[in-house]
């Protein structure tokens, strides 16, 4: 690139300017930023004209330059007082800063947007602009930029889905939001797939009320009319019902619960001394080399502590149907589904945003966060999972003909 500003530059710069200090040099950035800007509002003139100024030879139409209008806008470095150019014919129309606008919009949106996706409330994002951008962004005008997101959010939530996914994991964050005056709990419900190609998709995500196995049944009717057919495994966690709902959508979708709730649920009452030997002993189950070791593995378990915690032999003995679809699969594929981890590390990364936030003023701003939340972590979860050609050769042994028309 031609005439790049140097470091000898930069040094002559400072010197003629006599900055010394961060508020001196902002302040000669800005006048750099307004001359700069004034640049392109002339350049623009020219290339709707068809001749620079003063060049008349070559001037081909009957329009005129016809003076300049004085406007202030602001932008990231303070305001700017520019001259706009006029035309004879009132058809120039300037592209760097629109009519109408009194801020380097696209900058500053971007900007509040940014802040928004990062966890900062709307008071705390006019806060920071008035101390950082010396900017008056009020609290309303921020949440009228992000009100922006939510045309593109309910369309992204309504987008078609692929006809086939491997598997797909199902969990709720519970959230408080404003209604009626009140704030009552919520729950956002997700939806985490991974692709045919082996790569991460959050489907979508619901605000509902409290979890429930029949707001779930919705959710997974959604899926179907968005376009899903066919879903193989689904990973979940401990909710009761949720095997009903998912048979009553997709009849041949294998169904796991997740084994990490079940040892929480397990352990919850377990003395602190008994806790090691418990959980060792808990452990033979889960990690057996197959179903019938299993079983065995919780008949040891049972004989050892039934008598003591009766309640968490019982929780196996009722979900053992769920708990032990793995079993079946090679360790690849176990390790993917036997606990709901990829979508709690999802979810984790949503916490991380929004625990700083006691509640939302309502459902479309925490959908709007949310949405800003997925997009973000979209754009890192490019690549497909670890050795994905091997586990989907294994899938395909047990699947074959669901899977088939979509391989070819």
């Amino acid at each position: 690139m031609a005439n790049l500003f140097t470091r000898e530059q930069a040094r002559l710069w400072l010197r003629e300017n006599n900055l010394k200090d961060g508020k001196s040099i902002e302040t000669a950035f800005a006048a750099e930023i307004k001359n700069v800007l004034q640049e392109v509002l002339e350049e623009e003139m020219t290339t709707t004209l068809g001749y620079a100024k003063y060049d008349g030879k070559n001037k081909q139409t009957d329009n005129s330059r016809n003076g300049h209008t004085k406007k202030t806008v602001r932008g990231r470095w303070g305001e700017c007082d520019l001259k706009i150019p006029r035309d004879t014919d009132g058809c120039f129309e300037p592209i760097i800063i629109k009519k109408h606008e009194r801020t380097l919009s696209t900058d500053l949106e971007d900007l509040i947007i940014s802040l928004f996706a990062n966890g900062m409330s709307t008071r705390d994002i006019s806060a920071h602009m008035e101390k950082t951008y010396g900017l008056d962004v009020s609290a309303e005008t921020v949440t009228r930029i992000t009100d922006k997101i939510l045309p593109i959010a309910k369309e992204w939530q309504n987008r078609q889905l692929n006809e086939i996914y491997p598997i797909v994991y199902l969990d709720g964050i519970m959230f408080h939001v404003y209604k009626d005056g009140h704030i009552i709990k919520k729950t956002a419900y997700v939806v985490y797939a991974i692709t045919l190609e082996g790569k991460k998709e959050v489907l979508g995500i619901w605000v509902g009320e409290a979890e429930s196995s029949k707001f779930w049944m919705s959710v997974l009717v959604d899926l179907k009319n968005r376009g899903v057919i066919d879903i193989l495994i689904v990973a979940v966690d401990g909710l009761t019902g949720f095997k009903e709902a998912i048979q009553a959508t997709f009849p041949q979708t294998e169904v796991q619960k997740c084994i990490v709730h079940q040892i929480r649920t397990s352990t919850k009452y377990v003395n602190y001394k008994d806790r090691k030997a418990f959980c060792q002993d808990m452990k033979e189950i889960y990690t057996a080399p197959n179903e019938e070791a299993g079983r065995e593995a919780l008949d040891r378990f049972e004989k050892k502590w039934g008598a003591k915690y009766a309640y968490a032999i019982k929780s196996w003995r009722a979900n053992w149907d769920l708990l032990s679809t793995f079993f079946k699969y090679p360790p690849e594929i176990r390790r993917l589904i036997y606990t709901t981890n990829p979508i709690e590390n999802f979810n984790r990364k949503i916490r991380k945003v929004t625990k700083n936030k006691g509640s939302f003023p309502s459902d479309e701003s925490l959908l709007k966060i949310l949405y800003l939340i997925v997009m973000n972590d979209s754009e890192k979860c490019t690549l497909p999972l670890p050795n994905w050609g091997s586990i989907l050769n294994q899938l395909h042994v047990y699947f074959g003909e669901r899977l088939d028309e979509y391989l070819c």
